[in-house]
């Protein structure tokens, strides 16, 4: 099985929720959850493409989490 992370699919959408993840951190109150559940959802994109893939969604998220707070944008 091959579950290497590539530049492409859900690069945007994971960039977006952990810009989102961050920013509600710095919020009091529910405006904080509201905005942690909109970044959650929005992993829901690259989760289904690797459930299309036939891939261990959880493994590969986890690994695009790592990627993006390491590398940046182009991890998908």
């Amino acid at each position: 099985q091959n579950d290497s992370v590539v530049a492409g699919g859900g690069a945007i959408e994971m960039e977006l929720s952990k810009y989102l993840r961050d920013y509600s951190r710095t919020i009091p109150g529910k405006q904080q959850l509201l905005i942690g559940a909109y970044a959650k959802a929005l992993e829901i994109i690259p989760r289904q493409l690797c459930d299309n893939a036939g891939f261990n969604a959880t493994n590969i998220l986890n690994k695009l989490r790592a990627k993006h707070a390491q590398v940046g944008a182009a991890c998908g």
